[in-house]
């Protein structure tokens, strides 16, 4: 089977790609280890994960994505290469046309970056569309209908808050808090509290297993391990759900005052509209305990979380590249 068409989430924490008629075939984290050395790429995906934090002087881990966007070309133009030569096999017959969603509020540089990768790793044509738009499409939003829907997808880097009518923007704005924020408050407010140093895997799993954007009547609790600061020593102590709630407080107020800032730009008939079909959220960072109804309180307005959240942007991308006319004014082309 000849593979012609790939839509891909580029990421700060995940790569997900999906092919069209398959499904999303690939999810690893958008991480890449290289060799100080000789400046090979040694690992990409999953296995460079594994290695943040534990690799020697001669090896760094790295995300060349920061806040949704670039930060080091070169990183992201092998870690696209692998992705693409992985979803197609070894024989090539056709070089493929790949759709990559990126953050609603990137410059017209940061575009162009991203197409020059995908066109370097391997791509004969690539397309650019916004993340707002792909994850409304992923959620099963009717984007083409004339009435107002709003969705907030946050990701590892960002969080993107649209009002989309008539298969168009309406009302956006994109803020650099996401999942990543979250981790790094995370380790930061331990750090403070308990005196302990963590590294940001395991400030992942602490979000991830007992974090939530509300305090919880029943706290949840688990048990951590890290550094002494003041000893150096190993420690292990506990930490509580309220810990994380405390130390995520002013990403979330960001999250919410941005929220507000859209549905204050939100032309009236539309207004009426969210407020009668609800906010959908999407993103792996929308899985947060209670984030839905943190928003919904802060806002007035009933907030869902869509179906597997983190697989909509991905999903959306693959549908406008099976569409592609029925969504060119969404996408930017090479």
């Amino acid at each position: 089977m000849f593979i012609k068409k790939i839509g891909i989430d580029l990421g700060t924490t995940t790569v997900l790609v999906y092919v069209p008629k398959r499904g999303v075939i690939i999810n690893e984290p958008s991480v890449v280890a290289i060799s100080k050395i000789d400046k090979k790429v040694l690992a990409v995906g999953r296995e460079a994960k594994d290695m943040i934090g534990r690799t020697p002087d001669t090896i760094v881990a790295r995300r060349p994505l920061k806040d949704g966007v670039i930060a080091d070309y070169r990183t992201t133009e092998a870690m696209l290469r692998y992705f693409i030569n992985k979803t197609l096999g070894g024989i090539r017959i056709f070089r493929p046309e790949v759709m990559v969603a990126v953050p609603g509020g990137i410059t017209s540089t940061e575009r162009r970056a991203v197409i020059d990768a995908t066109l370097t790793a391997g791509a004969r044509a690539a397309y650019i569309i916004k993340e707002p738009i792909v994850a409304a499409i992923g959620a099963n939003i009717p984007i083409g209908s004339p009435s107002g829907h709003m969705i907030i997808d946050i990701g590892g880097g960002t969080a993107e808050m649209a009002v989309i009518s008539l298969g168009g923007i309406v009302a956006s704005a994109s803020i650099r808090i996401g999942g990543v924020k979250f981790d790094h408050a995370v380790s930061e407010f331990i750090r403070r509290k308990y005196g302990l140093a963590i590294g940001e895997r395991t400030s992942e799993q602490i979000k991830i297993q007992i974090g939530s954007a509300m305090y919880l009547p029943e706290k949840l609790a688990m048990e951590v391990k890290g550094r002494d600061m003041i000893t150096g020593l190993p420690k292990i102590i506990e930490v509580t759900s309220d810990d994380v709630t405390e130390a995520i407080q002013d990403e979330l107020e960001g999250i919410i005052a941005t929220v507000k800032e859209v549905l204050h730009k939100t032309p009236p008939e539309l207004s009426a509209d969210v407020m009668e079909k609800g906010i959908i959220m999407s993103g792996g960072s929308s899985q947060l305990r209670n984030l839905d109804q943190l928003i919904a309180e802060a806002t007035g307005v009933p907030t869902y979380v869509a179906e597997d959240p983190q697989l909509c942007v991905v999903k959306g991308t693959g549908i406008a590249l099976e569409n592609l006319d029925a969504y060119k004014r969404s996408v930017f082309t090479s």
